[in-house]
């Protein structure tokens, strides 16, 4: 059992995009089953993002909140910098409101989960990363229904904010409260719950997909129109994660996690809103993810070479 898991962690990437195409085809070969895959999201997700913060030691927490420089660039260019690439794209993008809803869900929230897998692979500082994720996720929750009055105006008067206590409370409060009480009475179970790591990322992205391909139909069209945007924004953000580092003065894991942080977003998260607002936005999102995965695959062999090794080492007080 050791080896498999070495091995599975070893090859987690090429796990998780056989996860999306395996989900795909299911969805396509038996639509019939998406309402109840698509049932299953909310808790395959709070168990993914509880087995993710068990990995956040609470004494950690407290220091990286105490690690100035990179939690600034964290937060500048995830609250700062992708809201302003946004605005730059939101002109363009397609008139259907569900589609603009969906595309704004999920470019304007930072990702807190396959982000810490992806940048580890790329020698960011990953660690890093994670014991900022609690922060990240509360600070986009503050923050999202601000950035969506500011883009949609009276539009998003329809918007109900029931789903976004509900997601906040199951999908982040819960999880984070269990995470914790595990480490304080449980902590010997810790490191054999987090190898489930990766098999629950391979489980959660096939049950994404195949609840929504179903759902495609002829919102396929507009779904596709929303990928360059993607594809674009994960380009920019390379570049912007970039400068942010190199304004903060980071070091290079730090400034590598700063790129990863940037572009990725958090696809599996604002899921269940946009299901409850929408099914093209909810497919919208999903598309998102499907971009993404791919994108991190080659931000694993670009982000060294934007930042490479032989750049100023960190402050060690940073």
């Amino acid at each position: 059992m050791p080896g498999f898991v070495a091995g599975v962690e070893r090859h987690q990437v090429a796990v998780y995009l056989g996860a999306l195409a395996a989900g795909g085809v299911a969805g396509w070969s038996a639509p019939a089953a998406g309402p109840a895959l698509e049932h299953l999201i909310n808790p395959v997700l709070a168990v993914l993002l509880y087995v993710t913060f068990l990995q956040v030691p609470v004494a950690e927490l407290g220091r990286s909140l105490r690690s100035g420089r990179f939690l600034a660039a964290a937060l500048v260019v995830n609250f700062a910098v992708v809201p302003l690439v946004v605005a730059a794209m939101f002109a363009f993008l397609p008139a259907d409101q569900a589609v603009r809803m969906g595309v704004l869900l999920v470019l304007l929230t930072p990702c807190v989960d396959y982000v810490i897998v992806f940048s580890g692979l790329a020698g960011a500082a990953n660690q890093r990363l994670l014991a900022a994720t609690p922060l990240l996720l509360l600070a986009q929750m503050v923050l999202l229904p601000g950035y969506l009055l500011l883009f949609l105006g009276d539009d998003l008067a329809v918007i109900e904010p029931g789903p976004f206590v509900e997601a906040f409370v199951v999908l982040i409060a819960v999880p984070l409260a269990l995470a914790w009480l595990t480490q304080v009475w449980a902590g010997r179970l810790i490191g054999a719950i987090s190898t489930s790591m990766v098999p629950l990322m391979a489980v959660t992205l096939f049950t994404v997909v195949a609840s929504q391909v179903p759902k495609l139909g002829g919102d396929l069209p507009q779904v596709v129109r929303v990928v360059p945007f993607y594809v674009a924004f994960l380009v920019v953000m390379a570049f912007g994660g970039l400068a942010v580092a190199r304004l903060f003065r980071l070091g290079v894991p730090d400034a590598r996690a700063v790129v990863f942080t940037g572009g990725t977003r958090n696809s599996l998260v604002v899921l269940p809103l946009a299901l409850a607002l929408d099914d093209v936005a909810a497919v919208v999102v999903v598309a998102q993810t499907l971009v993404e995965v791919v994108g991190m695959v080659v931000f694993v062999r670009v982000v060294p070479r934007l930042v490479p090794s032989r750049a100023r080492p960190a402050d060690a007080r940073s």
